[in-house]
């Protein structure tokens, strides 16, 4: 199970080389079996920074299935957060121990991005280091944008059918491409690796080690190239310095002591469990009073697994043992819902991961009610994602509800409040799953323009049909509206979708315009100036 750091909105996996290493075998092998992507970031504070105010790097940093801290910064501010590193997993390192890896294991690896040549010789000097590496195959493309790049790439990828992808395209872009073609790739693992190609050839040259020890790397390379590196270092530390005060700060005032616990807990996670009602009965011939789900209570005598409170069918409040609190009746769901209570952070996050894993076993959508909650430190956080997106990758839906004012400006803080699907109560969580789970609403006609909705979630998933949808009353001079209201994720392929669509219809003698978009989405928009491209409107 994954244990994950959030720092400004970005989970960290908190691992050590050889734990992500091992990490990088179990996705190989469920990749050649499954056909999934199993995408890998090494995150640095540039990284960070960048995902603040890039809402598609942001969401694909915290939906990915690895992150390892790159830079020192988010080891230092794990230290903070009280939920400390073991220390640093870069890109520059992972490289060459993933190719150890390969040679030993019979893993290929294609190398995609650099400059000409570099990767070509980056290649050859790591199977000279390693023999019996098997390279699938290299190419440098031409500089372009994402959205303009053709699909040699993608083809070349798609015929060398490697175990590792490692583009080295440099962040985002590296991390886009991937997630925008991960759909498409027959590839286990893809890695974005930034610079380590440069450093494999010596292009640019790495900190000696005593430098990389104390976290001096950063200063080493800005000696070597000031004109490219001081104003973006001075920026990023400038802004994650800034922003993670304010995370440190929120956090600080949420206990009275450290955030470290001197001593492992004593006492299980405080957690109700209302489980899915069984059928309903016959409509019955006179009117009856609500059914309510039975409670229970644990005391001192009464040790209850989380795993013993799932195989129970009532609803059962664990609580501090030495200081049992009352249950409470609990409304009925169609859904099972989790009910955590009071403080959690690093010393019970594990186990509220657990109850809320068995759960997700049985069910992979969960309702987790977040009512009497008092606080939620990093990890805390990190536990809530990673049990997001282990309910999201089953093809489930995973909705907080009740969430109290302070937890959900802590959450709006750490830029989670987009990640997360949060509503009022169990009750608008379930109309939004039957919603989800409608096929795309049909297009309406108004003033002579046809209207479609896109999909809440715009993305690599659900571009193809979305574009199937619209291409079909594309006809003659066909006027079309693309609805984003209720998107609350675009990503590039989403956007391609849009340019698709709008060439279509400019060569029909048609015309597009965008309407609805949240600020998020308008963000995402003018980042790569597609308001320049694009007619984006207020209203029809």
């Amino acid at each position: 199970m994954r244990k994950l750091l959030v720092v400004l909105g970005v989970p960290i996996d908190n691992l050590t080389m050889d734990e992500a290493l091992a990490r990088c075998d179990e996705f190989i092998a469920d990749g050649r079996t499954t056909g999934r992507t199993y995408q890998i970031a090494t995150v640095n504070a540039d990284f960070v920074v960048n995902s603040l105010h890039d809402p598609e790097l942001r969401r694909i940093l915290q939906e990915a299935d690895m992150s390892t801290a790159d830079g020192m910064p988010l080891v230092w501010a794990s230290r903070l957060l009280g939920g400390a590193l073991p220390g640093r997993v870069t890109g520059a390192d992972m490289v060459p121990a993933l190719a150890r890896r390969a040679a030993e294991k019979g893993y290929s690896i294609f190398f995609l991005g650099a400059r000409p040549g570099v990767a070509a010789q980056a290649a050859a000097i790591l199977q000279q280091r390693n023999p019996g590496l098997k390279v699938a195959g290299v190419y440098s493309p031409p500089p372009a944008s994402i959205l303009e790049m053709d699909t040699t790439a993608l083809d070349l990828v798609k015929q060398a059918r490697p175990d590792i992808l490692l583009v080295a395209f440099g962040n985002p872009k590296q991390e886009k491409w991937i997630r925008m073609h991960a759909p498409e790739l027959p590839v286990p693992l893809a890695v974005g690796i930034g610079g380590t190609l440069d450093m494999i050839v010596g292009v640019t040259r790495r900190a000696p080690s005593w430098m990389q020890t104390v976290g001096l790397e950063w200063l080493y390379r800005m000696a070597q190239e000031p004109r490219r590196l001081v104003k973006r270092y001075l920026h990023d530390f400038a802004y994650f310095g800034y922003f993670f005060f304010q995370q440190w700060w929120a956090m600080r005032r949420g206990t009275a002591v450290s955030m470290v616990p001197v001593d492992p807990p004593s006492v299980l996670v405080p957690v109700a469990i209302t489980p899915p009602p069984p059928a309903p009965p016959a409509a019955p011939s006179e009117p009856q009073a609500p059914v309510l789900a039975p409670t229970s209570s644990v005391t001192q005598a009464d040790t209850i697994t989380p795993e013993d409170a799932l195989s129970s069918a009532d609803v059962v409040t664990l609580t501090e043992i030495k200081n049992p609190a009352k249950a409470t009746i609990l409304p009925v769901s169609r859904l099972p819902i989790l009910h955590p209570q009071g403080r959690i952070d690093v010393t019970n996050s594990r186990q509220l991961a657990d109850t809320i894993r068995l759960q997700l076993e049985m069910n992979p959508t969960l309702i987790v009610s977040l009512k009497a909650v008092t606080f939620l430190d990093s990890t805390a956080l990190g536990t809530l994602v990673a049990m997001a997106n282990q309910s999201r990758s089953a093809g489930g839906r995973f909705y907080l509800v009740e969430v109290p004012p302070p937890v959900k400006d802590l959450l709006r803080l750490v830029r989670l409040d987009h990640f997360f699907e949060i509503l009022p109560d169990a009750a608008s969580a379930e109309a939004r799953q039957q919603a989800d789970n409608q096929p795309l609403p049909p297009m309406v006609t108004a003033g002579g323009w046809i209207v479609a909705k896109a999909p809440r979630l715009f993305d690599a998933e659900t571009a193809p049909s979305f574009t199937e949808h619209c291409s079909s009353r594309i006809d003659g001079s066909t006027r079309m509206v693309i609805d984003l209201q209720e998107t609350i994720f675009l990503a590039s392929a989403g956007m391609a979708t849009l340019l698709k669509l709008d060439r279509m219809l400019r060569e029909r003698k048609g015309s597009l315009r965008i309407t609805g978009c949240t600020p998020e989405v308008l963000r995402t928009l003018k980042l790569v100036k597609l308001d320049t491209v694009l007619t984006i409107v207020d209203t029809m």
